[in-house]
């Protein structure tokens, strides 16, 4: 797994240098290293900047230069006896690495999922590091983009992993068959789809694309720009009927809401990620925006909010998934085994979604929207 996944995330503020410790064997200052994805074989290029907070503790901003260099800031870091261990909670990270005896080099291990990747860190002075690149500007708000240059090829066969987001300056998707382009453009679930050929939820493409508009667009805006190039490269043409539907409803536990007020700001990014099945976690979203994306990426029903919630949350959520969720993952990625009798397995996600963000989740039937394809072709030619 990549340190960024596909999906959006939130921005950290950016570190200015700090300077050099005193101490040979200190750890402020610049470390860099290369990551190697053996999966993807490719490298990624990684520098860490390590400060002094106010309080006296260490502030540690990571950026990943070869991923748009967002300013990512660790939200645990630690150096004892030698022994530098970091988390990065948005992106579900952690780092443990050992000094070596003249303090030039840390030996240790990234952990990303559940596979752990060695990096060795080198102390590097300021203007020897590698420059990191300016963060592409969030889109303007009011912009409603479209795809300038756009490319779909189908996906690799049996290629891992499934993800939507922005890597440097373009638009790109992976492993998304058309029910996943239309779920995430009109934020509907698969079942809402109706009247579409077999192809629309078997046939997988990676798209490529540069906005129209420059900057980085939010969610809705991504919506947008997979609306346009449906109807443009896949001549889809459709209408909208309301029908009664199982769903899934999330409401509010007795005990109250458990998630945390976002950190981020308003134009920063938002994200909603998985570090593997079942392991999420949700940056800078409101319940119906969690709604949204549970249905398109997990569920095997609809999922309509009954909050009534109108903040934005960070938080994580873990749980064991069952055989209905995850069907839209199936093929890109490795599923869990079951958790038959572990006792240290995390619970099923009703249970986990009352205990860890007091809420409740419920089967019942609603009307809810739906689209009815009227027509649509595969994509014409890049």
């Amino acid at each position: 797994m990549t340190i960024a996944a596909p999906n959006l995330r939130a921005q950290a503020p950016a570190a200015s240098t700090p300077a050099q410790s005193a101490s040979p064997t200190g750890v402020l200052g610049i470390w860099q290293g290369t990551l190697h994805i053996a999966q993807a074989n490719k490298d990624l290029r990684i520098e860490m900047k390590v400060a002094k907070a106010g309080d006296g503790s260490l502030k540690l901003t990571f950026y990943s230069i070869d991923q748009g260099a967002q300013a990512l800031a660790a939200s645990k870091t630690a150096f004892q006896d030698g022994t530098l261990t970091f988390l990065l909670e948005m992106i579900g990270g952690k780092y443990e690495g050992k000094m070596s005896a003249d303090g030039k080099t840390i030996t240790g291990t990234w952990t990303q999922g559940p596979n752990g990747m060695p990096l060795v860190l080198t102390r590097t002075e300021p203007d020897a590091a590698w420059p990191i690149p300016e963060p592409v500007k969030p889109m303007a708000a009011d912009a409603n983009p479209g795809l300038d240059v756009a490319t779909i090829k189908p996906s690799k066969p049996g290629a891992q992993g499934k993800g939507i987001g922005f890597r440097g300056t373009h638009f790109m998707t992976m492993n998304f068959d058309v029910n996943d382009m239309i779920a995430v453009a009109y934020g509907l679930h698969a079942k809402q789809i109706i009247g579409a050929p077999d192809w629309l939820g078997t046939d997988l493409f990676d798209i490529d694309g540069v906005p129209d508009v420059p900057g980085r667009p939010n969610i809705k805006q991504q919506g947008l720009m997979l609306q346009k190039l449906l109807a443009d490269r896949f001549a889809l043409k459709f209408h909208r009927e309301q029908r009664e539907l199982s769903v899934y409803a999330i409401e509010v536990g007795s005990g109250g809401p458990k998630m945390k007020a976002t950190v981020a700001g308003p134009n920063d990014g938002q994200g909603f990620g998985f570090r593997g099945l079942g392991d999420l976690t949700v940056i800078n979203m409101s319940m119906k925006e969690f709604a949204t994306w549970m249905q398109s990426s997990v569920m095997d029903k609809p999922v309509v909010d009954k909050t009534g919630l109108t903040a934005k949350y960070d938080f994580t959520l873990k749980w064991t998934p069952d055989d209905s969720q995850f069907a839209q993952f199936r093929g890109a990625v490795t599923t869990p085994p079951p958790a038959g009798d572990n006792p240290n397995a995390p619970p099923s996600l009703y249970t986990a979604m009352q205990e860890q963000l007091g809420l409740k989740f419920s089967a019942t039937k609603a009307m809810d929207d739906v689209i009815v394809i009227d027509h649509i072709e595969k994509p014409s030619a890049n």
